[in-house]
């Protein structure tokens, strides 16, 4: 290869590692990390607790002494990096001692200021759920040492300079504020796994049960969202806690004062490749949890198969040593309870995949057993979705139906001065108006603002409402009937128009998707595609209908013996069919909202 093909290789190669750190971190040559051990990934560190552990087979050691390092968690990683620093000195960066590998092919040393074997880091980015080294204590060690390691389950999950164990030399007296050993901030409990399913037999009689759908059993069906609450001893001083849903990447459930997301002490099964971590949480608002931790959790353990995640724990009824606002909630309280799920990536949980079950009323957790229900659609939303179904699918489709269709029907009679056509139609279409102006604000009202989270959904809403306003604006404008500047209304009226009604629909097929009015899919999508061809199909029957008589007046009106007679029969069989398709339209239309509406009911 030429020395110009050599340049311009190693530019690539520079280029790609300098792009694309994650590669080329992946195996484990971090030096650069030396100093602050902070992984260069361009977000920051976890701010939770930290789920791993660093420990040691002795609180003491001489100079010359191998101290075995043991890192390991409730969850596997991908990479790590290990020093050992100056206990008393813990602003000083450099290094201490050196370290001895037991698996060469996972792990391998690092020259921290050109200290050969002064860190450990990791070989690939293949998951690890434990890593045990060997320090070697320098015959200058200072009197305390102390480990620290910063751990990536994943290229944007880490956790920077988690604090381990300290070390002190043998005849030295720990430091007051330091303990000669630095055990977990909080007892951690070794999850096994669940010989077997759970099961829905015994809810309401001897443990309280919050199931989705109603009368499911987790035992036998993977997507039966459950969870079951009972007291442990005789003394009642503890609760277990059964959870259990689909195999999507979490289950989890918050106990809460009221029924809106934030202050709410919530507890959650998290999957992590073939592993499920428990863990208790605080939520402030609608933000990721807080205070991740298994304190005071015990008995846990878990199962993954048949498509469920399920996990079963034990709380205390009051947990000593707590500060607000982080505080976990005392058991004997009536709550509300939420049962939410959604995808997790590297044990980190995602947003809820559909809006959480929340309970009808509050529960007192140690009361008596019950067979709780649930909605997944707040009130307000429901609402909404009523309304919204209502306005375009009812009145403002049989409203620009009658106007399209139906002008030159009942020619000599009148409703309150105006021909009947008008009347309908300027009816239908103000209640319209007057039902999307409800049904649009009400998420304002539910979201406090505007929703982040329903993509292109609340923009199609909002053209569909300003577009309902322009068409009662332009018809107090319109010209008189015989101007000659009645067509331009007449094309803007009718242009406007379809489009909100195509608009409408658009909105409604992303509105059935949304996470807060989550319906049955692909039942409720194909509901509303029913719906489509039905209107379509009705207005194909009328146009052809319109047609067909546009074409044979002329014709007939050449034959004066036989005007009489087929001017008869087509009246008389026009009469007979307009009337017909405006009823099964009104009778169609209902039935597919009806449809709509039972599921909203069901929420």
């Amino acid at each position: 290869m030429c020395p110009v093909g050599l340049y311009r290789l190693l530019f690539v190669t520079v280029s790609v590692c300098y792009w694309v750190p994650a590669g080329c971190y992946a195996n484990g040559k971090v030096t650069k990390a030396c100093d602050n051990m902070k992984p260069h990934h361009g977000v920051p560190g976890e701010t939770t607790h930290s789920p791993y552990n660093l420990k040691t087979n002795t609180i003491s050691f001489s100079p010359g002494d191998r101290i075995q390092v043991i890192l390991s968690g409730t969850r596997s990683f991908e990479g790590f990096l290990l020093q050992a620093r100056d206990a008393t000195n813990q602003d000083l960066e450099s290094t201490v001692g050196t370290f001895t590998l037991t698996d060469r092919n996972k792990t391998q040393l690092l020259a921290c200021h050109k200290h050969q074997g002064s860190a450990v880091s990791h070989t690939s980015d293949a998951k690890q759920t434990e890593v045990v080294v060997v320090w070697n204590a320098p015959e200058d060690a200072p009197r305390e040492v102390q480990f620290f390691v910063t751990v990536v389950a994943h290229y944007d999950v880490f956790w920077v300079k988690v604090p381990g164990p300290i070390i002190s030399q043998h005849g030295v007296t720990p430091h007051p504020h330091q303990s000669t050993t630095t055990p977990p901030p909080e007892h951690t409990t070794t999850p096994s796994v669940l010989p077997g399913p759970f099961t829905s037999e015994g809810c309401g009689q001897s443990k309280t049960c919050l199931l989705d759908p109603p009368g499911c059993n987790p035992g036998e069906d993977p997507h039966c969202f459950f969870l079951s609450i009972s007291t442990q001893g005789s003394d009642r001083k503890s609760v277990i806690f059964e959870l259990s849903g689909p195999q999507e990447g979490y289950i989890s459930f918050a106990l809460s004062w009221d029924t809106w997301m934030g202050n709410d002490d919530a507890y959650m099964c998290v999957q992590d490749g073939d592993r499920v971590s428990v863990s208790a949480a605080f939520i402030s608002g609608r933000t990721q949890p807080e205070d991740q931790s298994q304190s005071g959790l015990s008995s846990v353990s878990w199962r993954l198969a048949d498509g469920s995640i399920q996990c079963r724990f034990s709380r205390p009824v009051r947990l000593a040593h707590q500060e607000p606002p982080t505080a976990r909630y005392d058991l004997d309280q009536e709550y509300f309870v939420f049962l939410a799920s959604g995808h997790a990536q590297y044990g980190k949980i995602r947003k809820h995949s559909q809006q959480p079950l929340i309970s009808t009323h509050r529960k007192q957790i140690t009361g008596p057993p019950e067979v709780l229900k649930g909605s997944r659609g707040p009130v307000i939303m429901k609402m909404h979705g009523v309304l919204m179904l209502l306005a375009w699918m009812l009145t403002g489709s049989i409203g620009t139906f009658i106007a399209s269709f139906y002008k030159s029907d009942w020619p000599n009679q009148t409703l309150l001065g105006q021909k009947i056509w008008f009347q309908l139609h300027r009816g239908l279409m103000m209640l319209t108006l007057v039902l999307t102006i409800v049904a649009f604000c009400l998420p304002f009202f539910y979201r406090k603002g505007w929703s982040k989270h329903a993509d292109v959904h609340p923009y199609l809403g909002c053209c569909v409402l300003l577009f309902s306003l322009i068409q009662p604006i332009m018809a107090v404008f319109r010209p008189p009937p015989h101007s000659d500047r009645r067509y331009i209304f007449n094309w803007a009226h009718w242009g406007v128009g379809s489009v909100t009604e195509i608009l409408s629909v658009a909105a409604m097929f992303l509105g059935i998707r949304q996470s807060t009015l989550l319906l049955p899919f692909p039942w409720a999508t194909h509901v509303l595609i029913g719906y489509v061809t039905w209107v379509a199909l009705l207005r194909l029957l009328l146009l052809m209908h319109k047609h067909n008589l546009y074409i044979r007046k002329p014709l007939e009106s050449d034959d004066q013996q036989a005007i009489l007679s087929d001017q008869s029969q087509h009246s008389h069989r026009g009469s007979f069919l307009k009337p017909l398709l405006l009823a099964a339209m009104v009778v169609g239309n209902s039935g597919f909202v009806i449809a709509l509406l039972s599921c909203i009911a069901k929420l």
